[in-house]
């Protein structure tokens, strides 16, 4: 039985799920950034250190750094730089950390998201909480469970489903 959350807690954006999957498949999907959030990210994302580039058409880019793997239990990223189009304050993500966090259940696993900096002041957060819900609610619990996530395609390809809502607030953001 899978179940969803998705609430901002102790004021960082914070969502997760559980699946009937073991926490090695689960910690093995989230290093796997081109399998669930995009197939255009460049660089390294599982070793500590490691440097990785995310990038969303000319919406958003930022520069990731490895900053903790723990095997099936714990990963950690840190923002070392962020860009959105639609947001005057280029900081917000900047200096956040991102934890992915991974406990045994009976029968599988409990994930639990938490972008650390990411809060209801920030001017970027319903879209980004949006986005984050499609990724990680979305497209990581689909590769966890069946092998097959929904990243954003390279820049060629159709956005996948879960990005509407966030294109939706995204225009709304940039028309007021």
């Amino acid at each position: 039985m899978m179940q969803v959350t998705s609430e901002p807690q102790e004021r960082h954006y914070t969502t997760g799920f559980t699946v009937d999957r073991t926490p090695r498949e689960a910690y093995e999907a989230v290093v796997n950034v081109r399998g669930w959030w995009s197939e255009s990210v460049e660089g390294t994302a599982d070793r500590v250190g490691g440097v990785f580039d995310y990038r969303y058409q000319d919406v958003h880019r930022c520069k990731v750094r490895i900053a903790e793997l723990v095997p099936d239990r714990k990963v950690v990223w840190h923002v070392e730089e962020n860009y959105f189009d639609f947001i005057e304050n280029q900081a917000e993500w900047t200096g956040t950390d991102i934890v992915f966090e991974i406990q045994p259940t009976d029968g599988g696993a409990e994930i639990r998201f938490t972008h650390v900096g990411l809060v209801p002041q920030d001017e970027c957060y319903d879209v980004c909480s949006n986005a984050w819900a499609g990724y990680i609610g979305g497209s990581l619990r689909a590769l966890i469970e069946t092998g097959q996530g929904h990243p954003n395609p390279k820049e060629d390809g159709d956005a996948p489903a879960h990005q509407a809502a966030a294109t939706v607030v995204r225009a709304q953001h940039t028309r007021a």
